[in-house]
């Protein structure tokens, strides 16, 4: 059984996902409404059918704005709230329209986590790349929470607005806050950040400024540290460097390892069912494709 057609979507619905059993649903806002949004995190993970969670997420995401308002500096609620509206934005919606606002409020949660974790991160979105990077550079290891949500925010942001010159040159801060986030040890499933990095790097030859064989590093780190459990790093190591440097060979191995894995796993299960998905695709439009 395939996902629903709404959230066949590519590289971000897989990691978006991953960054949602991160560290985004810890305290929101009292012992209740923490214990709710970890057991339904856990839900949404666990799930083996990508519909269910498609009808049932914008519930979810009204309960994280009730939990916002009820603790507007809680920085772990902020972070809960900028990941959820990331992964419906990005994951479950096609209403180009709709992704943009749902994004733009990840971004605006994302930002205000990072300023309830550190004041002096207040307003770092607006700064310019040298005053953004002493900014980032300068946060503990307590703010790794904060800033990975951040990172999330931002990302969703940017993809939903890949039409706009100036959301897409923020891409060089992010690449930066989550270079910082493999150096903080607090930082949670690292195997996520490592995989976006992947991607950032892919994003162009290297003949015009793109980084491949890093990015290579980044996605081979990814799947050691899941123990390759998560699939979904092998699918984007495919998708964003074998497609990039034209190795087929290395391209339908990983989606073929990716079909013979099995789906179910704790904390994977809906990132792996879609995985699987989109390796199905990218193995049947290879011959064109290469």
């Amino acid at each position: 059984m395939g996902p629903a057609p709404a959230v066949r979507r590519n590289a971000a619905v897989a990691v978006l996902l991953a960054s949602l059993g991160a560290s985004s649903c810890a305290s929101v806002g009292g012992a209740a409404v923490s214990g709710l949004a970890e057991s339904l995190s856990a839900a949404i993970l666990d799930a083996a059918d990508p519909g269910i969670v498609q009808d049932g997420v914008p519930a979810y995401l009204l309960l994280m704005d009730a939990a916002v308002r009820s603790a507007p500096d809680n920085e772990r609620g902020l972070a809960a709230a900028a990941q959820l509206y990331a992964l419906y934005g990005i994951a479950f919606t096609t209403d180009p329209v709709r992704s943009a606002i749902l994004t733009g409020k990840a971004r605006e949660y994302g930002q205000r986590a990072l300023c309830a974790a550190d004041e002096a991160a207040c307003g770092v979105d607006g700064l310019e790349y040298d005053g953004f990077v002493r900014a980032v550079d300068g946060l503990d290891e307590d703010s790794s929470a904060a800033l990975y949500s951040y990172c999330i925010g931002s990302l969703a942001y940017i993809r939903a607005h890949s039409e706009n010159w100036e959301a897409l040159a923020k891409l060089p801060k992010i690449e930066h806050a989550l270079a910082v986030l493999l150096r903080m040890p607090e930082t949670a499933n690292t195997g996520s950040v490592h995989t976006y990095l992947g991607v950032l790097n892919t994003l162009r030859p290297e003949s015009l400024g793109g980084r491949p064989e890093e990015g290579r590093r980044h996605f081979e780190r990814a799947i050691d540290l899941t123990g390759g459990r998560d699939l979904s790093a092998k699918v984007e190591f495919a998708r964003n460097y074998a497609r990039l440097v034209y190795d087929r060979e290395l391209h339908d191995r990983l989606l073929n390892e990716v079909l013979a894995a099995p789906a179910q796993a704790d904390g994977l299960t809906l990132l792996n069912t879609l995985a699987q998905a989109d390796a199905r695709q990218l193995l049947a439009s290879a011959d064109e494709y290469f």
